[in-house]
């Protein structure tokens, strides 16, 4: 057995050097793929190596004075690094995060103590609302604070150069034939890919970039088209930063998010690797490198952040519905419409005897405005949060009443093969449409079901 690490005095001496995990039970062609667990590093990310590493040379250089304010904008990942260092060193933080961020990140970076501006992540550069533009302008608003702006900070790089990446080197005992990596601030790309030039030229670098992003497509064909969308979080760029070397990449391949979500949630049941979105499309670009190959080769990837972060995303076997990534069984009626569909034991909901308090919990744990009142599989009543708030507003003892007290028992009942028109009438007089088959309750249909059904239908 291996002797345990002695105690570190500080959770930060617990930064880099993480494990190299082989691929074994996922088919990587002639080659061998391993996986470097930056998720393992104690905020979760790759990205707690920059975030030491750019606080303390603004420490040295004196940019960063006792008690400072560090300002950052960041998809997430850099922001937990920041936080974790910030939280440790006593700085104030202030970190300005798009909007498609993930619940958990913002909450984990809440539970650090850092303030979170969240701004449009549908803008691009130039636009007030752009999460770096904002954090320009809270650079000049906030006398002496600190911008460690990781897009241009060599820092950055400079982290991956001296630490990542002969790390690498030594687990892969000098045998190594392409490293796979991403680019959000271009530090790992250009910090590895710096280390590699200079001690083993041969070893190629690939870039994994999400479908949406420009630098693909700049690789390949040498012109910045236009930015697009995409949901995996923390890499791709609708410009190249200025630490970000695409002179470096040897080959580059375009994942787009249904392709990273699936794989993550693959590397996850057959390897036993818990990784985030960005995680997902990194493996699947060296999956398809490996693929590629007419001749054995040993790849490395990063998972580069932790699936923890996903719960409530790409985890989430409804939100994978309601984004379309998870293929459901199609009826061509209202059925299609429901959320969560009663014959999947997915219905969320109460019986007449449960207490108001027992059905608020309900509503507050699944995030729920109503739920179905349920007597041995059988619909009687609906309760919502209007019931509930007319029930306990100057009567808070109503929260030990029953749900049969108070549970609405007028039903807007619809059949499978009624009109949508109908679902949207009684959408539109705020109440939600339940779609039973001959006294057999299928499911509800809420105005979210409703939307995610038609967007959907849009992707």
């Amino acid at each position: 057995m291996t002797p345990a690490a002695p105690p570190v005095r500080s959770i930060l001496g617990q930064i880099g050097n993480t494990p190299m995990a082989e691929v074994m039970r996922i088919d990587t062609g002639r080659c061998r793929l391993f996986v470097k667990l930056e998720n393992q590093n104690p905020g979760g990310s790759i990205k707690d190596r920059i975030g030491l590493a750019m606080i303390e040379a603004a420490e040295r250089d004196g940019r960063l004075q006792p008690g400072g304010t560090i300002i950052e904008a960041t998809a997430g990942n850099t922001g937990l690094g920041l936080a974790l260092v910030s939280a440790q060193k006593g700085y104030r933080l202030i970190l300005v995060v798009p909007d498609k961020m993930s619940r958990e990140k913002i909450q984990h970076l809440e539970a650090l103590g850092a303030e979170v501006r969240i701004t449009r992540s549908n803008v691009v550069r130039g636009h007030p609302a752009y999460y770096q533009d904002m954090t320009a302008r809270l650079e000049r608003e906030i006398a002496g604070a600190f911008w460690v702006n990781q897009f241009a900070n060599p820092n950055n790089p400079r982290a991956h150069e001296q630490g990542t990446g002969p790390e690498i080197w030594a687990q892969m005992d000098g045998a190594l034939d392409a490293v796979v990596v991403g680019v959000g601030s271009g530090g790992t790309l250009t910090g590895l890919g710096r280390y590699f030039k200079r001690v083993a030229p041969d070893v190629r670098t690939v870039l994994a970039d999400p479908k949406g992003s420009v630098l693909a497509d700049l690789v390949k064909s040498g012109r910045m088209g236009t930015a697009g969308a995409w949901l995996v979080e923390g890499i791709g760029e609708d410009f190249v930063p200025d630490n970000c070397d695409l002179a470096l990449v040897a080959e580059a391949y375009t994942i787009d998010d249904a392709e990273a979500f699936a794989t993550a949630r693959e590397l996850l049941l057959r390897e036993g690797i818990f990784g985030g979105s960005s995680t997902g499309t990194l493996v699947a670009a060296a999956l398809r490198y490996c693929r590629a190959q007419a001749s054995p080769k040993r790849v490395v990837t990063l998972a580069p952040d932790s699936g923890n972060k996903y719960i409530s995303k790409m985890y989430n076997d409804y939100w994978m519905i309601d984004q379309g990534f998870l293929a459901r069984e199609t009826h061509g009626d209202l059925r299609d419409l429901i959320g969560r569909p009663a014959a999947e034991g997915a219905v969320v909901s109460v019986e007449p005897g449960d207490s108001l308090l027992f059905a608020h919990a309900r509503m507050q744990l699944y995030d729920l405005g109503q739920l179905p009142v349920l007597e041995k599989d059988r619909l009687v009543g609906i309760i919502d949060e209007s019931d509930l708030l007319l029930a306990i507003y100057r009567h808070e003892d109503n929260f030990k009443a029953p749900v049969r007290d108070f549970m609405t028992q007028r039903l807007e009942v619809v059949g499978p093969g009624d009109p949508l028109d109908t679902v949207i009438s009684i959408l539109r007089a705020d109440r939600v449409a339940i779609v039973v088959d001959r006294d057999a309750f299928l499911g509800l249909v809420t105005k979210t079901d409703l939307l995610a059904y038609l967007r959907r239908k849009v992707r």
